[in-house]
């Protein structure tokens, strides 16, 4: 990347490309009665102009196999109807994208509007509806509802009973979504290049919805410009190009501009929660009881469904702590507007702000201190592996030390000191904490729970060394600017004992990696890395029999060390890793039978799951003047178990408190009362530059996990994850001496003034 070597879809340049631009619908809720494209194919330099019934009408139908979801169809352009604005109804395919972007305009299409459904309340009412026949709600569960919950709060000496709320906001990742699509006639192949975290669900997706073999697909990530949860779904643009390279057998390209990322992709975060909790005089809980409502949006996504949010709020509610009476409902509501999708963190920034901000509230009411009641309610040491009331195991944590440890540093490094200095300058000041887990590396184990019917989980690796010793990887797992290519060269090369160097990693084409389920949901290292790992612990083992035979000497004392192979206690006899290599593949004839015919190896990873963990606190400032609120310094205490590499970690938690800082304080999607957007760029849609945010010390604890190949836990949302409950209890604490508070996110200047 530094070099200038890297390869984004917007790079790659074929002979006759054609571009693409979306005809997107200008209304929120609409019948289309009529599409006029005669004008728009007479535009100079298009090509064609096509509709859904020109594709026959493909559509993705996401499921998930309980009776309490609605499944519903998302077509990949609207036919008859629309239902949020920036929707796609017809594809403009033109020589350059200027000509596309003028064939748009001349595309007349007559619709009719509806009445819009804009908001949760608005669709508990079911006067209109997005989908006909659901009753706009496509998801409603109720978990663990326990029957003694109604005494616990009738005799508890403490119930508070609250709502909090999130907004919609944008992943907003660096590089918007791109797809070329071109057709391979040699292989009857439609080669699809795109910006996404999931090849293989894209290749299923696509060929799902055009009723086409997988094998006619292939789908190659180049390097990947962010993600988020935002390009961890099949989009309809992605379809569209195949189905147009497919139509017209040529390379068709389309890279989004950023009015449509953030008006026509996936949204995530818009949330509701009505919460009652009770407490014991000690600051214990004693019971709780959550409704979840969640605003999907216009459709359900694939493959992961629009129950995503809803079941992860509900399931992983109580966190960290030890809760003994829970009960909750969870629901997705249909919107007019963009569907969400799973955003950095999946719910779990939103559960954290609940659970945190009851923590905070209940010692403020019982005149506890806020991080001596949440040492009266976590999960302590001696007690892994703990099941909550949730029925979820938890593998073993650092939850108190990291606790601990954060009070121990902040104090030492005078932030109390400096929260009163700020408060003698006449700002407001305060300081919050939050701690929580981070459920990682979800395996089919726990995945299955959900009842997808396509049920992601587990991804197999295959490690090869060639005749010259050097070594590829290939994973069905699909960095996009995590490291992968680094961390997984670590994990293999330590198995090997040769240089992280000589590994290659290969990811992200379907044709060359065994099915995988992409990355997503800090599974990578755990799962992927973790398959990696065994299939290099296999072909060790198979270079240990080749030098014990060439070398005469026993299996177990053979050690792959530096770039050889050499003999344990006797450092002069050697051979070097490439030599056995060449050995295998050239003169395997001089080899016994088992260990000829190459060095390579394919092995499947697939865990219950793991739990990493976290404490955040933040000094924040209140101009009570302008109504500014200033993060002024940040630290995170981290467990992510065993750390591959050090500076891949701090670098996801930089970036992941970064953008829970956004969601806490700056990024909120908006529409007026028709469905249109009101934040379609980033003039409107404000997201922090390096200015706002503050810096951000990080420390580090290791609990190795057991479910674990390598000892890692995943860890790349977890920033996301605390920091928001963080920054608004420090507000609150800012604020406590006035009166305000707030238990929604974000909080912005306008709302300290009112």
């Amino acid at each position: 990347m530094l070099l200038g070597r890297g390869r984004f879809v917007a790079d790659m340049v074929r002979a006759d490309t054609l571009h693409v631009s979306f005809v997107r619908s200008p209304f929120a809720a609409a019948r289309i009665k009529s599409i006029d494209v005669s004008r728009a194919k007479r535009v100079d330099g298009v090509v064609d102009v096509l509709t859904s019934k020109d594709f026959g009408d493909p559509f993705l139908r996401s499921v998930l196999e309980r009776d309490e979801f609605k499944p519903t169809e998302m077509p990949m352009l609207a036919g008859d109807r629309v239902r949020f604005v920036s929707e796609p109804v017809a594809v403009v395919i033109a020589e350059d994208a200027y000509s596309a972007e003028d064939g748009v305009e001349a595309v007349e299409v007559d619709y009719d509007t509806d009445p819009v459904v804009m908001d949760i309340a608005t669709a508990l009412k079911a006067d209109t509806e997005v989908h006909s026949g659901t009753g706009n709600c496509l998801v409603d569960l109720v978990m663990f509802d326990d029957p003694a919950l109604d005494g616990i709060f009738a005799q508890a000496p403490l119930t508070i009973s609250v709502t909090f709320s999130s907004a919609r906001v944008s992943a907003l990742p660096m590089e918007g979504r791109a797809t070329l699509a071109e057709w391979d006639d040699r292989d009857g192949q439609v080669v699809v290049h795109t910006s996404t975290q999931v090849p293989h669900q894209a290749r299923s997706g696509i060929a799902q919805a055009l009723n086409i073999p997988e094998r006619s697909v292939r789908v190659i990530a180049p390097d990947v410009g962010g993600g988020f949860g935002q390009k961890c779904v099949v989009s309809r643009e992605e379809v569209i190009l195949a189905a147009a390279a497919m139509r017209l057998r040529k390379p068709i390209v389309w890279v989004e501009d950023r009015q449509e990322n953030l008006t026509a992709s996936v949204h995530g975060h818009e949330q509701e929660y009505d919460v009652q909790a009770a407490f014991a005089e000690d600051g214990r809980i004693l019971g709780l009881a959550a409704d979840v409502r969640c605003d999907i949006g216009a459709y359900s996504v694939f493959p992961f469904t629009c129950a995503v949010e809803p079941l992860m709020a509900a399931t992983e509610l109580p966190g960290i702590y030890k809760v003994p009476a829970y009960r909750a409902r969870g629901r997705g509501f249909a919107t007019n507007k963009a569907p969400t999708a799973p955003y950095r963190g999946v719910s779990r920034p939103q559960i954290v702000l609940v659970m945190e901000r009851l923590m905070d509230k209940a010692a403020a009411k019982l005149g506890i201190d806020p991080v001596e009641i949440r040492r009266r309610n976590m999960i302590l040491p001696g007690e892994f592996p703990y099941t909550g009331i949730n029925k979820i195991s938890y593998d073993e944590g650092s939850y108190l030390e990291s606790l601990d440890l954060t009070e121990k540093k902040i104090t030492e490094a005078g932030w109390y000191t400096e929260r009163d200095q700020l408060r003698e300058q006449g700002l407001y000041a305060g300081i919050g904490f939050s701690c929580f887990s981070e459920r990682t590396a979800y395996g089919t184990p726990t995945m299955s729970q959900r009842r997808m019917r396509m049920t992601p989980g587990y991804d197999t690796a295959h490690v090869r060394m060639d005749p010259s010793g050097e070594v590829i990887v290939t994973t069905g797992t699909c960095g996009h600017g995590q490291g992968h290519e680094t961390t997984f060269a670590q994990i293999v090369a330590d198995q090997l004992g040769v240089h992280p160097d000589q590994v290659r990693l290969r990811q992200g084409d379907t044709d060359l990696t065994s099915y995988g389920w992409g990355t997503f949901g800090s599974r990578s290292i755990v799962i992927g890395g973790g398959a990696a790992r065994k299939a290099a612990d296999v072909v060790a083992g198979q270079l240990r029999k080749v030098a014990a035979h060439l070398l005469e000497v026993s299996e177990d004392d053979v050690e792959l060390k530096a770039g050889a192979a050499g003999v344990r206690g006797v450092p002069d006899v050697s051979l070097p890793i490439a030599e056995l290599a060449r050995i295998v593949h050239f003169q395997t004839h001089k080899l016994p039978e088992e260990v000829r015919y190459g060095l390579e190896a394919r092995e499947s990873a697939d865990p219950p799951g793991t739990f990493s963990n976290a404490c955040h606190a933040v000094l924040v400032s209140v101009d009570p003047g302008t109504g500014e609120i200033r993060a002024r310094r940040f630290m995170v205490v981290e467990d992510c178990g065993v750390i591959i590499n050090p500076l891949v970690v701090d670098g996801q938690v930089r970036g992941g408190v970064a953008q829970g800082i956004a969601a806490a304080l700056y990024e909120r999607i908006t529409f007026d009362p028709e469905g249109q957007p009101t934040t379609t760029t980033l003039m409107d849609y404000l997201v922090p530059t390096a200015t706002e945010i503050c810096p951000i010390e990080i420390h580090h604890l290791e609990t190795p996990s057991q479910f674990s190949e390598n000892g890692s836990k995943g860890m790349g949302e977890g920033g996301t994850i605390g920091a928001p409950a963080a920054v608004l209890n420090a507000v609150n604490d800012a604020l406590a001496h006035t009166g305000a508070e707030f238990d929604h996110i974000p909080v912005l200047p306008e709302d300290v003034l009112n």
